[in-house]
């Protein structure tokens, strides 16, 4: 990492990502977005690990991109990185906590960095995430430094939780409140307690930063502000961050591609769990016998969830049921490796996405224009996934999160697989995903609102 290249005119941005996929994808797709549109000096900071696992995973970036931005690697204490417990009912991805324990030393050498920048640029700017508040706590002390939480989750599922956890009432309709999934079993004490420790930081910031449209949660944005008001930050609802125009295809010859371009229009149900999900053996032989049944075309990702580190440890092998592959192979691919996510959404042939409902995962859906099955795990998931089904109507759920800890029978996902791709009801759902997902693309262009909220972000900090 070189700041010896900073002109003293310069305002410098530092992202500052949490330890998760999910974080570390949308905070490298703002500092490309950033850095090409706006020619400004990006650092990404974290940990040698981390930023290593964000370039080799930078889905549909423009390597040019990638290349002006800054990487700084942090040392990390040393963390055990063991396998997830597939067979556990909850879905919390608990067995990373020693990794993101480590993530916490991180105070002090981000503020020695931070203090060798400041003396090199007129501002520095850094975006950090809600969970990373304690580590970049020492911006405070620069008077040429200012910081900003980028949000990594929905607005309206911020706006839940805070109105939830202080007890306030949620601005709903009547019948819609009856229906919005509980708290219980989204996350571990351990990692409920590790954000509110952050709490105490968060008040340094200057403002927030939203990845998501108005067009999508303008109300929510509205009513956000008015339970924040008392701490009078500015906010910014900028997303999507990702490239909407997918110039840059990474993987050209990606098998899912390949096998998508011959199949018809709207005529594939992608299937994939992000990287913080297991399913169990039983599970698994559930899914896909429910797929087999629908008989509909689909391309599953069957994956494991991530561990503390991606770079050490074998994946476990999950075993389908005996001739499974053989009998779907005209219908239906299985892929075990990492894929392009967004350009398998992209794709002309692809008409619904079955999904945990990371926010990751729901804005590439929505910006494609592709309807999402809703099958939410832990964190912030149920609540994307009511945002999606019950308030922007893109989607149905595969299972309500009261049942979350029963077995999801292969008639319930047929069921659903059939409904979504094959029945009225999913082609209605499936046009409304799709002038949606137009509509968030045009924002995110000149003129757009979502663009427009970008500039003024940028006019801020450049100020």
């Amino acid at each position: 990492m070189d700041c010896s290249k900073l002109k003293q005119d310069e305002v410098a941005i530092v992202m500052v990502p949490f330890a998760g996929q999910g974080h570390l994808n949308q905070l490298l797709q703002l500092a490309c977005l950033i850095s090409s549109s706006y020619n400004l000096p990006v650092y990404y900071v974290g940990s040698a690990t981390n930023n290593r696992q964000a370039r080799v995973r930078a889905n549909t970036l423009n390597p040019l991109d990638i290349a002006k931005i800054q990487f700084h690697d942090i040392p990390t204490p040393e963390f055990a990185s063991p396998p997830p417990d597939f067979n556990s009912l909850n879905k919390f991805p608990a067995h990373l906590e020693p990794s993101w324990a480590a993530c916490m030393n991180m105070r002090e050498p981000i503020a020695s960095f931070f203090h060798d920048i400041s003396s090199k640029a007129r501002r520095v700017v850094v975006v950090h995430d809600t969970l990373m508040s304690y580590n970049v706590q020492d911006v405070s002390s620069l008077p040429n430094a200012e910081s900003y939480i980028f949000n990594c989750i929905s607005v309206f599922t911020l706006y839940s939780l805070i109105c939830l956890s202080s007890r306030m009432s949620i601005q709903l309709e009547e019948e819609l409140l009856k229906k919005l999934p509980s708290l219980d079993g989204i996350m571990t004490d351990e990692i409920r307690e590790r954000g509110a420790s952050q709490t105490p930081y968060m008040d340094i910031r200057s403002g927030d930063i939203h990845n998501t449209s108005k067009l999508m949660e303008g109300k929510f944005l509205d009513l956000l502000v008015e339970v924040t008001s008392t701490q009078n930050k500015k906010q910014w609802a900028i997303g999507p961050v990702l490239p909407a125009k997918l110039d840059h295809v990474s993987n050209t010859n990606n098998i899912c591609l390949e096998w998508l371009n011959k199949q018809p229009p709207r005529s594939v149900l992608y299937i994939s769990f992000g990287t913080t999900t297991s399913f169990s053996d039983r599970e698994i032989k559930e899914l896909a016998m429910g797929l087999e049944q629908s008989k509909q075309r689909f391309i599953w990702v069957l994956r494991d969830a991530d561990r503390g580190d991606i770079f050490t440890g074998e994946a476990r092998r999950v075993e389908l049921p005996e001739g499974f592959e053989e009998r779907v192979k005209d219908v239906g691919l299985v892929v075990r490796e990492w894929v392009p996510q967004p350009e398998i959404l992209a794709h002309s042939s692809t008409g619904g996405f079955m999904s945990h409902c990371g926010w990751n995962s729901c804005i590439e859906s929505i910006t494609m224009g592709v309807p999402i099955a809703a099958w939410p795990m832990h964190s912030d998931q149920p609540i994307n996934g009511f945002l999606v089904t019950e308030i922007l109507k893109i989607g149905l759920i595969v299972r309500e999160w009261e049942k979350r800890e029963e077995l999801v029978s292969a008639s319930t996902i047929e069921n659903v697989v059939r409904k979504l791709m094959a029945s009225e009801e999913g082609d209605t759902i499936r046009k409304r995903a799709e002038e949606l997902g137009e509509a968030v693309k045009l924002s995110t262009e000149k003129g757009g609102a979502s663009r427009m909220e970008l500039d003024s972000f940028i006019a801020h900090i450049t100020r």
